[in-house]
């Protein structure tokens, strides 16, 4: 069986602790389940006409992700590959409710996670989405608490991927 999952995410190394910390929790239950996993932020397209015209998924992920993202999810879904089906990076553009809930439904999403930690981290364009998984219906939501060590050699670099959460 394949379940479809959100995480809300910043594009951040250290938003990979949510995906770490939700696939060590599904292997220890020992399912027969396989997770498309979805990492999604909110992100401002704008009002401008040449920004709505011009700027493509793609556009937005050069501005918004970093290569060393994802290279660090692809490491952690080489570490569970009895458990990942496929990650996915999007973002969602919307800016109601109801847009959320329908984005929800078109993607098939059973399970959303989100952290309060990213709310800080918020730059030029993105907004956190963490408002609208609270709201969300016919999906369980979780929030998953991530606790920051105070020193680490390793933040900001791929060397953060290994370290246990």
């Amino acid at each position: 069986m394949i379940k479809t999952i959100l995480i809300a995410t910043d594009y951040s190394l250290e938003s990979l602790n949510i995906l770490k910390k939700v696939l060590k929790e599904k292997d220890s239950t020992e399912e027969n389940t396989q997770y498309n996993i979805m990492l999604v932020s909110g992100y401002d397209m704008g009002d401008s006409i040449r920004d709505l015209l011009f700027n493509t998924k793609g556009t937005v992920f050069n501005k918004i992700r970093s290569k060393e993202f994802c290279d660090a999810y692809s490491i952690i879904k080489n570490k569970y590959p009895h458990l990942v089906n496929k990650i996915v990076c999007d973002i969602f553009t919307g800016s109601f409710q109801r847009a959320f809930n329908n984005y929800l439904k078109a993607e098939n999403i059973e399970e959303a996670y989100y952290t309060p930690s990213l709310k800080d981290k918020n730059t030029k364009g993105k907004f956190d989405l963490a408002p609208y998984i609270k709201k969300a219906k016919d999906i369980q939501v979780k929030e998953i608490t991530l606790t920051v060590q105070e020193f680490m050699p390793e933040r900001g670099r791929l060397a953060e991927v290994f370290v246990e959460v």
